[in-house]
């Protein structure tokens, strides 16, 4: 079976003229406008008379806004991105009535996003050139890499970050070359002192980019912090700040994306625990470390990946006692402390490295769930018992057992 089509996002760093600049800050003015606008009139209708204004309202008046003298300037830009703003809401509110998402929230001039997105009706693409309406000239895009060949933007969408940066995001659609097969399973279990811990027994180290800059980001915000409010010097330390926190997230985004790829590529089935990363960020003491190790995106990743090229990702129970199993008689043990990166089974001796051992039986785990098509569920016996039997609680019983090697 073929690799499906799927949409891919495209993003280069470009350098736009001041023409350019003055023209897209404009539309990004305009856009938070229209959007706040149509939340505050979705919202007060709600309260009034609780009627639900949808898309097709909120587009009737934007055409009468632009009517008024208050929001002539509105009719000066692109009208593309400002009714896709309009579409952007009402998603956020249908998100909002399924209850996937919070209430929607007005946009801020500093905090929220600046971004503009055109249809094809507002841009032209041609041999390599990409021209945005009501825009002269094309964009000088750096094309760090190919388009897939024969394909077309069905969207673009520009933004400039915090840093200053300006992008350019062409979605497409594209069917990734498929991978090699391969009859390869591999366990992960996800930690602070190592990354990763793979069930073949290798341990990725954690780079800890946030720590490597800690001290250039202090000083930056102690820099400015010393600056006047509403000054342009404020303004530029404001930015120096945004840099080294890019500069975080660049080289953590980068690392994630090799390491995600590799596995993907070395393996069929890959196996991870289902890990509660809100709830855990809580621990003041760990959120710094838990935030940069930054686990959500490394799972984001991989689920993508997978569906890419064909590979299957399996996610375990979060009550799974993956660390206190132990991998080679199956009996539970007490309750391990964090601190406690070695322990021995009280039943067959055997002395497991806290992390090794985890994913061993993350990958056992795994290849039963695989087998029997049924889902990983906690244990219900969670003191040890010194030959007992380790069971899921399921249906048809499957023992955890690890793998034979």
């Amino acid at each position: 079976m073929g690799v499906p089509s799927v949409k891919r996002a495209f993003k280069y760093r470009f350098h736009p003229t001041d023409a350019q600049t003055v023209e897209l800050s404009r539309t990004f003015g305009c856009v938070r406008k229209v959007y706040n606008l149509a939340l505050a009139a979705r919202t007060e209708a709600w309260k009034a008379s609780r009627e639900r204004v949808g898309y097709g309202q909120t587009s009737a008046l934007l055409t009468a806004w632009k009517k008024t003298e208050e929001l002539a300037f509105l009719a000066e830009v692109s009208s593309v991105p400002l009714q896709q703003a309009l579409r952007h809401l009402q998603s956020a509110f249908v998100g909002f009535w399924e209850k996937r998402s919070q209430y929607p929230r007005f946009k801020s001039k500093r905090k929220s996003r600046a971004s503009a997105e055109y249809t094809r009706s507002g841009f032209r693409y041609a041999e390599g050139r990409l021209t945005l309406a009501k825009m002269a000239e094309p964009l000088d895009i750096v094309w760090s890499r190919p388009l897939p060949q024969g394909v077309r933007p069905s969207t673009v969408t520009v933004s400039c970050d915090s840093a200053g940066r300006w992008f350019v995001s062409l979605l497409c659609e594209d069917t990734p070359a498929p991978l090699p097969a391969t009859i390869s399973a591999v366990g992960i279990d996800a930690g602070l002192t190592a990354l990763l811990t793979l069930s073949t027994g290798e341990k990725i180290a954690n780079p800890k980019h946030e720590r490597r800059d800690r001290e250039r980001l202090a000083r930056a915000q102690r820099a400015l912090s010393r600056k006047e409010k509403g000054s342009r010097n404020r303004a530029k330390a404001r930015t120096r700040v945004a840099r080294v926190h890019a500069r975080i997230t660049d080289r953590r985004r980068d690392h994630l994306h090799q390491l995600t790829t590799r596995l993907v590529r070395e393996n069929q089935t890959l196996v991870i625990e289902d890990l509660t990363v809100t709830n855990m960020l809580r621990n003041r003491r760990l959120a710094r470390a838990i935030s940069d190790a930054a686990w959500r995106e490394l799972r984001q990743l991989l689920e993508y990946k997978v569906a890419w090229y064909g590979r299957r990702l399996i996610i375990v129970d979060r009550w799974f006692p993956s660390t206190r199993l132990c991998s080679v008689c199956g009996t539970i043990g007490s309750g391990i402390p964090l601190d406690v990166r070695e322990w021995t089974c009280g039943n067959c001796g055997t002395t497991h490295d806290r992390d090794g051992n985890a994913a061993i039986n993350l990958l056992a785990a795994g290849l039963a769930v695989a087998a029997c098509g049924a889902g990983v569920r906690p244990h219900r016996e969670s003191s040890f018992r010194p030959g007992r039997s380790v069971v899921k609680q399921e249906t048809s019983p499957v023992r955890v057992r690890a793998p034979s090697r």
